[in-house]
């Protein structure tokens, strides 16, 4: 009798343990936009590069610790916050040749698909929308590093993201032509983004 019931306790105690709920595997991050950017490169009259950013970056990750394969990144960029160090060229970035601001205020990027590329890196494919065009293109990710605390008892870690684009694919077509045949604007722009993350709670 004592063996019976021992075995429809064990049981019970079983059955108890699989209607609860599996633990979570997802990790909540938030972009801290005061420690991210977006820089960009481009070739100025085929002889020099000219690099500028956005300072103001905002997003969110969510991390699967379990699949990589299943977390997603979302990113948002505010194209009014380009900075070359020349006040006269961010204008004329933020006009209607280039990223037109006033219709197109943000640039952001949505992934479809992480992968491990590497220990350490990740591919992360999405969709990158600039002046209201969006197109594919594959982040190649360092990161993310090792968690760690911050003097305020903050969860933090950090990832760099490198991509190649060209700008005539996001409508971005405003060029002069030199004399010797070659013009003022490269086609191809170089991309790195530098983000922290802060761990949220769910």
């Amino acid at each position: 009798m004592g063996a019976i019931l021992s075995r429809i306790a064990l049981t019970a105690g079983l059955a108890a343990a699989l209607s609860l709920p599996a633990p979570a595997a997802n990790s909540n991050w938030q972009i801290d936009p005061a420690h991210s950017s977006a820089q960009f490169s481009v070739r100025h009259m085929a002889i020099s590069t000219v690099r500028g950013a956005f300072s103001k970056v905002t997003g969110s990750v969510v991390f699967d610790d379990k699949d990589v394969s299943k977390s997603t990144v979302e990113v948002t960029i505010d194209a009014n916050s380009v900075d070359t160090r020349v006040p006269d060229r961010d204008n004329d970035l933020r006009s209607e040749k280039f990223f037109d601001v006033v219709h197109y205020p943000s640039i952001t990027f949505k992934s479809k698909r992480v992968e491990q590329a590497a220990p350490g890196k990740l591919k992360v494919t999405g969709d990158l929308t600039i002046r209201g065009t969006t197109k594919e293109v594959v982040l190649d990710v360092e990161g993310p590093t090792a968690p760690m605390k911050d003097p305020w008892g903050n969860t933090r870690n950090a990832a760099t993201a490198t991509t190649k684009i060209n700008r005539q694919d996001f409508g971005v077509k405003w060029n002069a032509t030199l004399d010797n045949g070659g013009v003022v604007v490269g086609d191809d722009v170089s991309i790195i983004i530098d983000v922290e993350l802060v761990k949220k709670d769910k």
